[in-house]
């Protein structure tokens, strides 16, 4: 009879309440007043409505009485199970700091592992939602468990961590304080956005690092200034709920896993639109810059681009768009920050994000005008020609569609790397682009010292030699050769990426890429 278990069944719901209280109404105001959701609030915030199955209810550290009698379970530190976001299904796994700051003192490790395995084996995205070391390491450890902790054990929730990145979207949300191996979380994904007041990120915090002699705040080590600019994590929001949002809208551009493809949404920005702006937007003296992004939103669907690392690496711009309803993974120059020139942390962004697109099968579009490398000191000091090398090797590893255009400079070696080499791609020049071994600027001078030195005006010899080879580095020059196959209006540049975004749909591969996604 049903009531047989009547009493088994009443000790499953006690245990789930005492869980559901997390680390108790104190610690659970305090977590509010400090301006944070608890962990349960922001999983139901996160997914669909009434979509969460949580999973490892009644996990956790229990204490009997003497005669074995449950007094209280007192629950893990990490809540997590499966869900639908958008109506697909994630995994979402979150940390519960009102339970001892989210340490390891609080963590059953098999439990905070269990969802990046479910995840990968399941083929579904994972979202993060981090707060404290996510189950990491806590000098009180030792005495609790009563010997020390040897890192890198075999099967540890890091190596999954890295191997999901190979395989499913990881999203990481980084809502208060972040640390250890909390922080490596936060970095172990395709896309990381953090409270901007809140939160904070770090490898070790305040209290560790005045150890060194520096006494700094939360937000001074690691705020999102600074952990944005550094290029840690990829964005930055007021609200936690913004955050959930933009998690939701960076994964409604991606495939499950690797063993799908992506969406396409209705398009309801016609084709053929012609953006008359787009003739005039570049300036006719190459020292002026103009911007970058009101040609990205000119060229692709309305609305639709997704903007990621924007205060990193600045002199590329990296996001997701749409064209046609089909997503795209585009990247751009930016000519505001060293005139568009690779700079080592411009060449560590684009490796990363070309990877990004190249495990998720995602066809690439590059808006490029690029001078070269960045030069100078500075460059040479930060190893700008080996940052800058890798980025073409990545490059060149892509097997995915990919399209250029030159808007303006396409100069030297890094102005070069516009296109995978030893295979197709699509290239297109707009009447604006100049090409060349060397920028004549500058350059003209170290070529032709011999004759500047003996004229008897220099100036005036060197207005002739500008004049001349002016002349001579016409792009109808190299198009003469094919060298570049189609100089265009730039108001044609829309139509024209739409055509390559539907003729990318039909050789959309799945499975396992050549190579894997590095974070």
């Amino acid at each position: 009879m049903a009531e047989d278990w009547q009493p088994e069944l009443d000790e499953l719901r006690r245990r789930q309440a005492d869980v559901r209280e997390m680390g108790g109404k104190e610690r659970v105001q305090r977590q509010h007043d400090a301006g944070r959701l608890t962990v349960r609030e922001r999983i139901h915030s996160m997914a669909d409505r009434g979509t969460f199955h949580e999973i490892g209810t009644v996990a956790g550290d229990a204490e009997y009485d003497v005669n074995g009698d449950l007094v209280k379970l007192n629950a893990s530190n990490n809540v997590m199970g499966r869900a639908k976001v958008d109506g697909r299904p994630v995994v979402i796994s979150g940390d519960d700091f009102t339970q001892r700051g989210g340490s390891a003192d609080a963590t059953i490790r098999e439990k905070a592992a269990y969802p990046e395995e479910m995840a990968r084996d399941l083929r579904v995205p994972i979202i993060r939602l981090i707060e404290g070391s996510g189950g990491g390491g806590s000098v009180k450890t030792i005495e609790t468990t009563g010997r020390p902790n040897l890192p890198g054990g075999i099967g540890t929730k890091y190596d999954m961590m890295l191997q999901n990145m190979g395989y499913i979207p990881c999203v990481a949300l980084g809502l208060g304080s972040v640390a250890g191996l909390g922080a490596a979380k936060l970095a172990a994904s395709h896309y990381s956005v953090m409270v901007k007041e809140t939160a904070a990120v770090f490898v070790a915090g305040p209290p560790v690092v005045s150890g060194l002699g520096e006494n700094l705040s939360k937000q001074e080590l690691g705020g999102w200034r600074i952990q944005l600019a550094a290029g840690a994590v990829d964005d930055a929001v007021d609200m936690e709920e913004q955050a959930f949002e933009k998690a939701r809208t960076f994964l409604s551009y991606l495939p499950s896993s690797i063993d799908e493809v992506a969406d396409r949404v209705p398009a309801n920005d016609p084709v053929g639109r012609r953006e008359e702006g787009l003739f005039s937007i570049v300036p006719k003296d190459p020292k002026q810059v103009y911007k970058m992004r009101r040609i990205i939103n000119a060229v692709v669907d309305r609305g639709s681009f997704f903007e990621m690392g924007a205060l990193f690496g600045r002199p590329i711009i990296t996001g997701f768009a749409r064209l046609d309803g089909w997503p795209i993974a585009l990247m751009a120059s930016d000519p505001f920050f060293s005139g568009g020139a690779w700079t080592t942390d411009a060449c560590e962004k684009l490796i990363r994000f070309v990877d990004m697109a190249q495990t998720f099968h995602l066809p690439i579009v590059y808006l490029a005008d690029c001078p070269g490398f960045a030069v100078g000191l500075e460059a040479e000091k930060t190893r700008t020609i080996r940052a800058g090398v890798r980025a073409m090797a990545a490059i060149s590893q892509t097997t995915v569609p990919w399209c250029s255009i030159i808007v303006r400079n396409a100069f030297g070696i890094a102005g070069g790397a516009h296109r995978p080499a030893g295979r197709y791609s699509s290239r297109y020049a707009w009447v604006s682009g100049a090409w060349g071994s060397l920028p004549l600027a500058g350059g003209i001078e170290a070529a032709y010292r011999a004759d500047l030195d003996v004229a008897d005006d220099p100036e005036a010899k060197l207005a002739e030699i500008e004049e001349r080879l002016e002349k001579l580095r016409s792009p109808f020059r190299t198009a003469e050769t094919f060298a570049v196959e189609e100089i265009i209006d730039p108001r044609e540049t829309r139509p024209l990426l739409c055509e390559f975004a539907n003729l990318a749909a039909k050789r959309r591969e799945v499975g396992t890429s050549s190579f894997g996604m590095r974070p």
